[in-house]
């Protein structure tokens, strides 16, 4: 080889790699263009922190910034066990941003390790270095096209290429039988059909050997193994080693060198890679090809945000069977896999058996960056007592717009309370074809969530009494003892002591230093037990709790007060469940809880109580969504339960915002307000956007012809008792006179700035005729659409047109607003509502709501939202008055404040913190089947 031609065969693999990363960055940004967002993604698993390794790493990490690929370098240390690294593995296996990685070898962990397990855990789509037992054996049957080829014997290969030499028909010499080049390299000659000898160091007869080659490949680890002077003139010769030799010229005192002797080799071969230099960096830049492949092969399979969800096919029946008959038939998927399809990671979620799962708040951190999809939310005219679908529409929407439609699609729905669901109320999973399942875990239990809440609001009611009862009993030193006890002679102020301290002023940190007045402040709260709003809960309707009388065992030394219990989901705690958006914001407003006041009028908070921390304990769990599934297969969040009167009616805002997230910019979330538009839409406006900053596309009003009858004055329908025949028969007058209730209710969601979708949620006993006029009266009325759905009898084929309309009313101008400034005074606001949505001339404060007004805004409460706590099934506060009563005077008989969810809950009427009591005697028709083991008979 001439000087020149050495010259040129040491340029050359720079030439070469700078033509593969312009040809990749080209490749990227096209994908980038393509798909706006997008970016291949690349993550590096290392263990311990080896310093050959690190550099391998950085220089990976430089390459792919260089091209334009989002990597990731997850160290763990080297403590970290078998059991670490697979789990790890497992989370970037699922993870779909990640297209390809790489765990880098070698695993320096104390623990031992089997590394062939660890690179067979790698997923073979996304093993781009090539060294699993999947990728090495479609390499050597052939599959070139189907797998990835590790990337040294690859970037061999890319360097032989751009010689122009043909490799068909050529003598190949492998030397090296590793699993990593060698054997590798051996197939990958062998199927681009060179004639190829693998040597290795025990070759008898190895300068024979070489001396043959027209392409020889080394990868012996020996220093300067192979000699020049074995060589065949002219032939291609790939370095692969990496040696160091004593060198005295050196800083270091040694030299990197290849397994070829460079000097006496160049001036046979016609190629020859340098060592460094030469095959190294071409390695790097094979991995990276592998990702761009990798990324290009996504891309052909799965569009960017667009799930691939396996479906359920419903096999309808008529009549229509009983709702858990149909749960009972359909077979869930398992819940990691709902998971899974819609790109939640494994270590993402907390399986509760096979159908649910709770997720964690880490998703939405993951996820942060990614556009909202759209959002919808489903209300309804005033119901009668027996309720008009709104939940059975909420499944039947997200059904047709995923199982039918191929949209993301989630829904997002409240917990059932077991006080209806053993009451008149019944389940609340939907119906028909249409349902949440399995029904009886979604109705009962579900993961304990309601449980925690009880056991939560219940530790607040009996801190409240206790610590009445140990102020009254002793004195301030011995509370003092007490509360900041002495632990092997060191006292010291917790945390949430501290803030107590704060809160009075007092800016001490020892306890030693507080005076005798400071100590009594700091002990004593003083609580006014008239003031006491904080109630104990049961999630069970039980009459002869309504009102109680505590404190009667001698124990209590006669220090009794009158109580009650109100049904868990109208605690505060559940409230603020329903309204936080996170653990720290959900430990803050648990502080804030207000649950008396002092007898000089000062609130008393949870965190004067010293519960908060203890709250947060309790409600670790409770916070994170749950995920859930359709008859048809879509995903669900089932997550708090907030009663809709007392409390704003809604799922949690975690729940919306993990889904908006995960459904992409495309995608639909179907979110539930509780009771009618006037009550659960209103709130859902006014109190949950207003707190969680999002802002809806699309409302849609579920309406019945059995309700507007009822509204245009039919007789009374109860629950448990035959409909009368005009709701049975066609009577087309008296349900034109009940669509002023339909025209009030689009007003009103008209009055917020969102289109209106109306739904006929249609009965059997409905005439194409009613139907017809009930479309007809909506569309008069303002409504963007109204369409007439069957989906309780064909699940999401029978709300089709449904889904068509609310993805049409998305795409319509929406000028969101809220009906009031939180600025304004409390009277103002309850008036607004009274008025503008409820259709009152006025509201009257009675005495004790007066004092409330005045407290409340003493406290500092008074620009909190309002939250109207009045009955559903009259627009007034009076039940009787159907229709779209005018004229009337809306009465308020007390105000009460739930600071920490963060509203205040005017009494309208005769309204109770304890509704849906038992109107007849329990008898549950429901028990375990004797074979199965499930749940038999009805919700």
């Amino acid at each position: 080889m001439t000087l020149f031609s050495e010259i040129i065969s040491q340029s050359w693999c720079q030439v070469i790699l700078r033509q593969v990363r312009d040809r990749l960055k080209q490749q990227v940004l096209e994908m980038k263009e393509k798909f706006p967002g997008f970016r291949p993604g690349l993550a590096i698993l290392q263990v311990g922190n080896r310093d050959d390794s690190n550099l391998y790493i950085n220089m990976k990490l430089k390459a792919a910034a260089e091209i334009g690929i989002s990597a990731n370098h997850i160290k763990l240390p080297n403590t970290a066990t078998e059991a670490d690294v697979l789990k790890c593995i497992a989370s970037l296996n699922a993870d779909p941003a990640v297209h390809g990685f790489i765990v880098q070898l070698p695993l320096d962990s104390d623990k031992p390790i089997n590394t062939e397990k660890i690179t067979n855990a790698v997923a073979p789509e996304k093993d781009v270095d090539g060294l699993s037992s999947i990728n090495a054996g479609k390499l050597s049957r052939g599959d070139l096209g189907d797998c990835f080829i590790p990337c040294t014997p690859k970037g061999c290969m890319e360097l032989i290429r751009q010689t122009g030499v043909q490799v068909t028909g050529k003598r190949a010499v492998v030397i090296g039988r590793s699993k990593i080049v060698g054997a590798p390299m051996h197939d990958l000659l062998l199927w681009n059909n060179a004639t190829v000898t693998t040597c290795h160091s025990k070759t008898s007869t190895l300068a024979e050997e070489v001396g043959k080659a027209d392409i020889l490949v080394v990868a012996a680890g020996k220093a300067e193994m192979v000699k020049g002077e074995w060589i065949k003139p002219g032939a291609i010769v790939i370095d692969c080693g990496i040696n160091h030799v004593p060198d005295s010229t050196k800083a270091s005192g040694k030299r990197v060198v290849g397994d070829v002797a460079y000097n006496s080799a160049k001036e046979k071969a016609s190629y020859i890679t340098p060592v460094p230099g030469g095959v190294g960096p071409m390695t790097v830049a094979m991995l990276m090809q592998s990702t761009v492949e990798s990324a290009q092969r996504f891309l052909e399979k799965f569009q960017p945000g667009k799930w691939t969800i396996q479906y359920n096919q419903l096999n309808l029946k008529m009549p229509v069977p009983s709702d858990i008959e149909i749960s009972r038939s359909c077979v869930p998927k398992p819940i990691e896999q709902v998971a899974s399809e819609v790109g939640l990671l494994p270590d993402e979620v907390e399986p509760y058996g096979q159908t649910k799962a709770k997720v964690q708040l880490s998703a939405l951190n993951r996820l942060k960056n990614q556009p909202d999809g759209k959002y919808v939310v489903v209300t309804g005219i005033t119901p009668t007592p027996l309720g008009e679908g709104k939940s059975t529409t909420t499944v039947g929407l997200v059904q047709a717009l995923g199982a039918h439609l191929h949209q993301n699609v989630f829904a997002c729905v409240r917990q059932p309370s077991q006080g209806p669901t053993f009451g008149i109320k019944g389940g609340a999973a939907g119906g028909g074809y249409c349902q949440v399942v399995p029904m009886e875990e979604f109705n009962l239990h579900l993961t304990g969530d309601i449980h925690a809440i009880t056991a939560a609001n219940n530790l607040v009611a009996a801190a409240i009494d206790a610590r009445m009862f140990h102020e009254l009993t002793q004195s301030d030193q011995a509370l003092y003892n007490r509360l900041v006890p002495s632990v092997n002679g060191v006292r010291k102020f917790s945390d949430i002591q501290i803030r107590r301290l704060q809160k009075l002023g007092i800016n001490k940190t020892d306890p030693a230093a507080l005076t005798k007045e400071e100590i009594n402040a700091f002990v004593r709260l003083d609580i006014d037990p008239g003031t006491i709003t904080w109630q104990r809960v049961l999630d069970t309707n039980d009459r002869f709790l309504r009102k109680i009388t505590i404190g009667q065992s001698p124990t209590e030394k006669g220090f009794s007060r009158t109580a009650q219990f109100d049904i868990t989901v109208s605690s505060e705690i559940m409230a603020v469940l329903a309204l936080a958006d996170g653990l720290d914001d959900m430990k803050k407003r648990f502080g804030r809880m207000v649950v008396a006041s002092s007898k000089k009028g000062q609130p008393v908070t949870a965190d004067d109580l010293g519960v908060t921390g203890a709250l947060a304990v309790l409600m670790k769990d409770a916070i994170k969504p749950n995920l859930m599934q359709t008859l048809e297969g879509t995903p669900v969040f089932v997550h708090a339960g907030p009663f809709a009167n007392i409390a704003h009616g809604n799922s949690s805002v975690l729940a919306d915002k993990i889904a908006l997230k995960l459904v992409g910019k495309d995608g639909f979330v179907v979110t539930e307000a509780g009771f009618g538009a006037d009550i659960g839409m209103e709130k859902f406006f006014d109190i949950k956007c207003r707190y969680s900053g999002l802002r809806p596309h699309v409302v849609v009003l579920v309406a019945t012809v059995r309700a507007l009858k009822m509204h245009g004055g039919g007789p009374t329908v109860t629950a448990g008792v035959p409909l009368p025949k005009e709701y049975t028969e066609e009577n087309l007058q008296l349900l034109a006179n009940g669509c002023s209730n339909l025209n009030k209710q689009i007003q009103n969601a008209r009055l917020f700035g969102v289109p209106v979708v109306v739904a006929v949620n249609a009965f059997k006993t409905d005439t194409k005729a009613e139907l017809a006029l009930v479309v007809q009266k909506a569309k008069e009325a303002g409504a963007f659409d109204a369409v007439e759905c069957t989906h309780w009898a064909e699940g999401g084929k029978g709300a089709l047109a449904l889904a068509r309309a609310v993805q049409r009313a998305s795409q319509a101008p929406s000028n969101f607003r809220f009906l009031y400034n939180l600025e304004l005074p409390v009277v103002d606001k309850i008036r607004l509502i009274a008025q503008q949505v409820y259709g009152a001339r006025d509201i009257e404060l009675l005495p004790e709501a007066q004092e409330k007004v005045a407290i409340y805004t003493k406290q500092g409460f008074g620009n909190l939202p309002i939250c109207m706590a009045k009955t559903h099934l009259s627009l007034s506060h009076d039940p009787e008055q159907k229709g779209a009563p005018t004229g009337f005077v809306l009465p308020i008989r007390d105000i009460r404040a739930s600071v920490g969810a963060g509203f205040l809950y005017p009494l309208v009427g005769t309204m109770s913190t304890m509704p849906g009591l038992p109107t007849r005697p329990c008898f549950y028709d429901i028990d375990l089947d004797p074979v199965s083991g499930g749940v038999n008979g009805l919700f």
